[in-house]
């Protein structure tokens, strides 16, 4: 069966601030940090039952692992529920539904007092403190976000996996022109290395999260996730500082993001047939040169 290549990444507790800049931040290494979040009230306090108790009333956008189409937005949710009645599928059932960017400074600023931004190095947006909850065998569709943030990904509950890739992979992925994502008809767990050959030269780095982990994603790193069981995550975000990134950011978000919300909505499927198309034969062709240089 063809996979994508992986290692494993680098596992660690009790690391220092020093350790952490010089080993991994500085030269954008994931890495996981185990135990940092252990003297935080949410460690023992959160679970999938306390949210029900607390937030149960509200009602949340869902999404799920299918390809959008035609002049739908990728940010678009595929229904909404109340989250009582979604957790209780997470408990009960597997689940494609996911819950993504519950902010939650905006949706239960209460729990602010229950986690602390750790003293790493790191100097988080506090804004944006935002929580995702997956369903066991749903998937996140590999991305890199948007706003290019060093990401410190703190997991609760249950186990998933999360495959990452450095930003000098992109160009094996079959990123989607005027987005953040690659092609949404490849089966990353199956790949078919026929169809789209590049991916024969990606090497994924391997991370298998368990309750009470902290995964730091650095600045453009792709994801691709997978619950393994009814689990959620908090996500804590540095913005980028060079300058060079910071351009990269504004561009995403106020020229790349609208440009692509106007073509979807003014051709529709069609837009998203070429730019699908076109990425295709350019990656495969890149990757044919690059086969028959070698040969």
């Amino acid at each position: 069966m063809n996979q994508i290549k992986t290692v494993n990444v680098e596992r660690v507790s009790d690391i220092s601030k020093k350790e952490f800049i010089e080993k991994y931040y500085k030269p954008q290494r994931p890495v996981i940090i185990e135990g940092l979040m252990k003297d935080w009230p949410a460690h023992k306090k959160w679970t999938i039952e306390f949210f029900q108790e607390h937030a149960g009333e509200q009602i949340v956008p869902l999404y799920n692992s299918e390809p959008t189409k035609g002049t739908q937005n990728s940010a678009e949710p595929v229904k909404e529920m109340k989250m009582f009645d979604y957790l209780e599928l997470l408990k009960t059932q597997p689940t494609d539904l996911r819950i993504f960017f519950f902010n939650l400074l905006d949706n239960m600023p209460e729990l602010l007092n229950d986690f602390s931004y750790p003293d790493i190095g790191l100097k988080f947006f506090k804004r944006l403190p935002v929580m995702f909850f997956g369903g066991g065998g749903s998937r996140v569709l590999p991305h890199y976000d948007m706003d290019l943030s060093d990401l410190l990904h703190f997991h609760f509950q249950g186990n998933k996996s999360v495959t990452l890739f450095s930003p000098e992979q992109t160009k094996y992925l079959y990123k989607v022109p005027f987005a953040v994502h690659n092609l949404e008809t490849i089966d990353m767990d199956r790949p078919d290395f026929n169809k789209y050959p590049a991916l024969q030269n990606v090497i994924g780095i391997q991370a298998e999260m368990k309750a009470g982990d902290a995964l730091y994603m650095p600045s453009g790193y792709w994801h691709y996730i997978k619950y393994l069981d009814g689990g959620f995550s908090i996500t804590l975000r540095a913005l980028p500082k060079h300058p060079v990134r910071i351009a990269k950011m504004l561009g995403n978000v106020f020229m790349m993001r609208p440009f692509e919300n106007i073509m979807r909505k003014s051709f529709g499927q069609k837009w998203v047939d070429y730019k699908e198309a076109k990425i295709l034969s350019k990656t495969n062709k890149k990757f044919s040169k690059s086969v028959n240089q070698h040969a």
